[in-house]
């Protein structure tokens, strides 16, 4: 009997006592492992989620956070090799191995890297600007995220065992919640054998990662309104979780991905000759057999001018006939297996039903060649191609063969386009292929409102673009209606959909306090030291130097037009500067008040300040007239340790007002800070 495998909970490897269902490869049918989670204790892994995991969590910043993950994305990447091995029992090949593991922890990696260049290193996240409720601006309002005190429970699909479970977890690990880990049963050796090298690692906290390998019955039933679940698969599925008592009653956070019946576009403006022509039956090909058209993102629906119908099939037949199925070892394969025999029934019987209303112009669906391996004891297909007929049959855009199967349709023009695909009733993506930018934009905005994701292919952005089918860190994936409705990733958004965010009232000083960043009308402190002469230890949020007041002369701004050449007339013509009804005469650059102002709060000798590298939400308020003194206050506003140096970021905030105490001009002064010297 091969090896059962086992669960990590409560800090501990886990067996089950009975021997097992079998787990069989793609390939020849033979038994890779089994598979069990009788005796486990469930209510019992997800209170250590909560007890053990959160705590250690919540003593991490994000950054902290982040690193943790690059190390283990580093030491996934070092080790990928036997995953690999073990990834073609799945019927995948090293392309759709490498899509899977590689993009899993380069998915790590993502968040990682995202989390330190736009996460405070703090625990409490700031969304959006600053509201005034009062007139006197001492009742302030301000959103801000901070972390479920819960679990996030992942619930994986058979066809990405590495990919689906690391994109998961990587935005609730930066977001400080722990998880627990069920994948699809049929391919879990494979992502048990990754969970393992995680905790070999050492490198997470731990009971911030737990896995469930088994059936996760009952699961759902120690869940509560601080908890949530994360669920890639079958819509039938993802109904039936959703309908649970406490998903319902509770409030428990419910995300679904499920599949759908994601289209193609060949644009209206397209001729055979074109690359585009060409650009679009490559991706669709590659989308049909990638994974043995296993993804979730596949390309169900293509849809062609109803002129070029023909054309598009002939081509499409062409590549699809270069395409060899076998193992994946074996010389020349260019596809492999479906996941199971079972997944191969259930791809058959689909396309009996697509059937009903198309014809198979390409592949046997009960025959295949297979190189190095049986058709019968591995779970091969092939790839298939249907024409769709009647342009009211349902089949096309209500059944789903997830498997290399695809159906070309026609249309007519945009309109009955955008209706046709809209006819899926919500997909995770569609993609365009088109030339021309004015008929890209109309089909875009009619096929939005039905799509999480909508990529707009053509001959100059081909060479980079990642494909029809690739989900990707930084944008969001997911999709209306029957593609779940939810959605998941999208950079930091992915970390957000793990926290809370909850409106704080309160005066300046309490605003300041609980989101750690300086807040107008707070306390400024003054002292003789300028705030420039402090290490990034010394350094106190609300520091502040105020410099001035200083005259602009009507030389000083001749001499700024003619040094810089920025001889716009309301610096240089008096005439037409007073018919300007925003000046009414000679004002002073922009660029010199900021100039004028750094002048005023610099401090010139070397210390702590290391550089200045920019400003952000500069507005210039009130015109500058020759004579005008202006004043300076720069307040410490955001300071942000690095973890990989020894120096921070610090915000300061910069008001200039003129002899009025009029505000000229306000923004961010960002600034480079050494840490304290070690003793």
């Amino acid at each position: 009997m091969s090896r059962l495998l086992e669960s990590y909970v409560q800090g501990r490897w886990f067996a089950a006592a009975d021997e097992g269902t079998p787990l069989l490869s793609a390939i020849d049918g033979a038994e890779v492992a089994r598979i069990s989670s009788t005796g486990l204790d469930l209510a019992g892994a997800v209170d250590y989620a909560r007890t053990v995991g959160g705590p250690a969590l919540a003593k991490l910043t994000f950054h902290e956070r982040a690193a943790k993950l690059k190390q283990l994305g580093q030491t996934l990447l070092a080790g990928k090799q036997e995953f690999y091995e073990i990834s073609r029992l799945t019927g995948a090949t090293k392309r759709d191995s490498g899509i899977d593991i590689d993009g899993g922890i380069g998915t790590v990696l993502s968040y990682a890297s995202k989390a330190r260049r736009e996460l405070p290193n703090d625990t409490v996240y700031l969304d959006g600007a600053i509201e005034q409720l009062g007139k006197q601006g001492t009742f302030l309002g301000q959103h801000i995220y901070t972390t479920r005190r819960g679990v996030a429970v992942q619930i994986n699909a058979f066809n990405f065992p590495v990919w689906g479970f690391l994109e998961k977890l990587a935005p609730a690990f930066i977001a400080g919640v722990p998880s627990i880990v069920k994948p699809a049963s049929q391919t879990a050796y494979l992502t048990e054998l990754v969970f393992r090298r995680i905790i070999e690692s050492g490198l997470l906290p731990e009971g911030s990662v737990q896995l469930l390998s088994g059936s996760a019955r009952g699961l759902l039933d120690h869940l509560g309104g601080q908890d949530s679940v994360a669920f890639t698969g079958s819509a039938d599925t993802a109904a039936t979780l959703r309908a649970h008592p406490n998903v319902v009653g509770e409030g428990v956070h419910f995300t679904a991905e499920a599949d759908s019946l994601n289209a193609s576009v060949l644009g209206p403006d397209v001729r055979t000759d074109d690359p585009e022509f060409e650009l679009y039956i490559k991706q669709l090909v590659t989308e049909m057999t990638v994974k043995a058209g296993q993804k979730c993102t596949a390309i169900r629906r293509a849809l062609v001018p109803a002129s070029l119908v023909d054309d598009v099939i002939d081509a499409t037949k062409a590549r699809l006939a270069k395409v060899v199925v076998g193992d994946p070892n074996a010389e020349g394969v260019t596809m492999g297996a479906l996941a199971s025999i079972e997944q191969r029934e259930e791809v058959l019987k689909s396309v009996r039903g697509l059937t009903k209303s198309a014809e198979i112009v390409f592949g046997d669906p009960e025959s295949v060649q297979v190189v190095g391996a049986s058709a019968s004891s591995g779970a091969f297909i092939s790839p298939i191609l249907l024409r769709a007929g009647d342009q009211a049959a349902t089949e096309p855009h209500e059944i789903e063969a997830f498997g290399p199967v695809s159906t070309v349709i026609g249309y007519d023009n945009a309109e009955e386009l955008i209706e046709l695909v809209a006819r899926g009733k919500g997909s995770l993506v569609a993609s365009v292929v088109t030339k021309d930018a004015v008929i890209a934009r109309e089909i875009v905005l009619g096929l939005a409102p039905y799509h999480g994701r909508v990529l707009v292919l053509n001959s100059e952005d081909a060479r980079e673009s990642t494909g029809h089918g690739s989900p990707l860190p930084v944008l969001v994936h997911g999709g209306p209606g029957r593609a779940g409705g939810g959605e998941e990733l999208g950079g930091i958004r992915g970390v957000l959909h793990h926290m809370q965010r909850t409106a704080i009232q309160g005066t300046p000083n309490v605003l300041t306090a609980v989101g750690n960043k300086w807040v107008a009308g707070s306390d400024r402190i003054t002292g003789d030291v300028h705030p420039f002469r402090k290490d990034l230890g010394e350094l106190r949020l609300g520091d502040t130097i105020i410099g001035g007041p200083r005259q602009v002369t009507r030389a000083d701004i001749e001499h700024f037009a003619d040094f810089t050449g920025d001889t716009f007339y309301a610096h240089t013509d008096p005439e037409a500067a007073a018919a300007n009804p925003l000046f009414g005469g000679i004002v002073a650059h922009g660029y010199l008040i900021v100039s004028l102002a750094a002048g005023l709060f610099v401090e010139p000798a070397p210390g702590p300040v290391l550089a200045n590298f920019g400003v952000d939400n500069l507005r210039f308020l009130t015109p500058v007239k020759a004579d005008d003194s202006l004043t300076v206050t720069l307040t410490a506003k955001l300071i942000t340790p690095r973890q990989s140096a020894d120096y921070g970021e610090v915000r300061w905030d910069a008001v200039v007002v003129n002899q009025n105490d009029e505000a000229v001009a306000t923004y961010d002064v960002l600034t480079l800070v050494a840490k304290p010297e070690e003793s």
